[in-house]
């Protein structure tokens, strides 16, 4: 079942009043977050790379469901564009960023023995370069704002209202699959940047955390990998593949009051298979 979509602005929910960017907004587990955070009252701006569709997509029935919504469009291997895509979201906002997921990532399947330079950069920038260039621009919005909405430390303080800053990992940084060399080094080093970035813009009330993902479904997975797909129930304690709004409905969570006492913090989101020994 898709996830509903409320109003921007509401007391009922847990967002209300935040502005957030999701980047990767368009598709696949982008998709579920944005919507999720838009159910509990985020205008979100949802971020692609190139094609639009998708993001145009979730833009409307954000809207259609009394939300606030625009589409912006970036390369995130480009430092300039991340701060651009940042400037835009906070712009579009009203001056202010509340949170920011970085989602946008690549995991396409190589074998570490022919694998170039090129071809580790490619993932490395896109999965890496992004999270730093997007967080520190997002971290000179969230400092200066004040506080009207935003969950850090409050305008009393005289340093703003912070934000929260998410990270989607993967449980791959600690597991890696064959193939996934440059993914699971890359999502590793996510893990590093969020405990280090939480570090240093924690006394500005910028929280930073990671969402790390098992197995997530999509359209056709079980068509194109059914073997991956067996051995995951059957090894799953819930016994089902994840669903993008369970990402979502984390990210809400450490965007929201709820998590304003969490930083540094990695939460796994993968039905338990990380409890399952390895012997």
């Amino acid at each position: 079942m898709s996830p509903s979509v409320s109003p921007s602005v509401s007391s009922a929910t847990l967002l209300g009043g935040q502005v957030a960017l999701v980047t990767g907004g368009g598709g696949g587990i982008g998709r579920g977050i944005a919507l999720r955070l838009a159910a509990e009252g985020a205008a979100v701006a949802v971020h692609c790379r190139t094609s639009d569709e998708g993001a145009r997509e979730v833009a409307a029935r954000i809207e259609a469901s009394g939300g606030r919504a625009v589409v912006l469009r970036g390369d995130l291997t480009a430092e300039d564009e991340c701060r651009r895509v940042v400037r835009e979201a906070a712009e579009w906002g009203g001056g202010r960023l509340d949170a920011l997921v970085n989602n946008a990532g690549a995991q396409p399947v190589q074998e570490l023995a022919g694998m170039t330079v090129a071809d580790w950069r490619a993932v490395v920038d896109t999965n890496l370069l992004s999270v730093f260039a997007c967080t520190q621009a997002a971290a000179e919005v969230m400092r200066e704002q004040d506080d009207q909405g935003g969950i850090g430390v409050g305008s009393g303080s005289g340093i703003g209202s912070g934000g929260s800053v998410t990270h989607i990992a993967s449980i791959e940084a600690g597991h890696p699959a064959p193939g996934h060399a440059h993914y699971s080094a890359s999502k590793a080093a996510v893990l590093a940047h969020a405990r280090s970035a939480a570090l240093e813009y924690g006394q500005y009330g910028i929280r930073v955390n990671t969402v790390s993902p098992g197995l997530i479904d999509r359209e056709g997975l079980a068509d194109d990998w059914p073997e991956g797909v067996r051995r995951w129930q059957q090894a799953a304690p819930v016994r089902r593949l994840g669903r993008p709004e369970d990402i979502g409905d984390a990210c809400v969570f450490l965007a929201s009051r709820l998590a304003s006492w969490v930083s540094g913090h990695d939460l796994v989101v993968d039905g338990g298979v990380s409890a399952r020994p390895t012997w």
